[in-house]
């Protein structure tokens, strides 16, 4: 009798989606990944793989380009182009053997494809490898899930490159260490994990396909987004951030609007509520053609936004 493979507990397992139409196929493929010891969702298109997603977001989508109701390069292109999903990766499952076809999928979003028939090995292999890379990109904020600095030069230099107008706004929380120190590194991170949330909202709610949002680290944060919104999704950040923000204080510290903590030089020192500084760079009112330019003129904007005495959104006016 055949031993069953040992699996470990299946939260713990990858969670894998396949989106193909072929019924045959779909339950190969579900067969040979569940062997793997990967835990498998299947969709017969992309319609029904969406609805999964929205409620199982999964760490890797096999994504077959044919299919009827919604295609994979319509369902890769919503999912690229949104913040909460863009990070999946995904692997373009396609009958054509033509480099357009091929070049059109990774032109969506794509991290990759494999032409069928497959061989398996290569499948498996080009599944590890693909994992291990998002789980890469997830280590590198995991408080917030969002994009760390790898994803977020990444996303910058693809902007720049593509030659398209966007606006790179940085996000930083004033008195942010203060707060830390006081009430302690739990209570700081639940800051994080709210401002996290609201980028995203807000980007999903007023944003354009292809914005993008990023965490530094620490308290600093970017967002990419198109002109257009970049003045509505600023101030309604800042708007959602200071209403919330006053709620993780004490009710003594938020009636009097400070805390009294020390400072760096070990003197008792008085610190208001929490307020942001977003630094704005738009690449149409100067040119920019390296992702170190955008760095270096966001943290002098950073700087002045920093001597206000409130939330503000700082615009970078002087061109060159």
């Amino acid at each position: 009798m055949s031993a069953e493979p040992k699996l470990q507990s299946q939260e713990l397992q990858p969670r894998i989606l396949v989106v193909e139409d072929d019924p045959d196929l779909r339950k190969i493929l579900r067969a040979v990944l569940l062997r793997e010891g990967y835990t498998v969702d299947t969709a017969g298109d992309g319609e029904e793989g969406l609805a999964i997603i929205e409620t199982e977001q999964p760490d890797l989508l096999l994504l077959d380009v044919m299919m009827p109701r919604m295609d994979g390069k319509e369902l890769c292109r919503l999912l690229k182009a949104n913040s909460r999903t863009s990070q999946i990766p995904i692997i373009m499952l396609t009958a054509m053997s033509e480099s357009d076809d091929k070049v059109g999928g990774l032109d969506m979003g794509a991290n990759d494809y494999i032409t069928k028939p497959y061989e398996q090995r290569e499948l498996l292999m080009r599944v590890k490898n693909l994992l291990d890379w998002g789980k890469m990109q997830r280590d590198a904020n995991p408080l917030t899930g969002l994009p760390g600095n790898q994803g977020i030069d990444a996303e910058l230099g693809r902007q720049i490159a593509s030659g398209g107008p966007f606006v790179f706004m940085y996000i930083d929380v004033d008195h942010f260490k203060a707060f830390n120190d006081y009430y302690s590194y739990q209570k700081g991170d639940e800051v994080l994990r709210l401002l996290a949330y609201t980028l995203r909202e807000v980007v999903d709610q007023l944003g354009d396909e292809g914005d993008f949002v990023g965490h530094v680290g620490g308290d600093d944060f970017v967002m990419i987004i198109h002109p257009d919104r970049a003045a509505a999704i600023g101030a309604k950040v800042i708007e959602r951030f200071d209403a919330q923000v006053p709620q993780l204080y004490n009710h003594t510290d938020r009636n009097r609007g400070y805390i009294q903590t020390l400072n760096r030089q070990s003197e008792l020192q008085e610190y208001p509520v929490m307020t942001l500084t977003i630094a704005a760079v738009n690449n149409q009112t100067r040119d920019i053609s390296h992702v170190a330019q955008v760095s270096d003129v966001a943290a002098e904007l950073k700087r002045f936004g920093k001597e206000q005495d409130r939330s503000v959104l700082i615009w970078d006016r002087r061109g060159d």
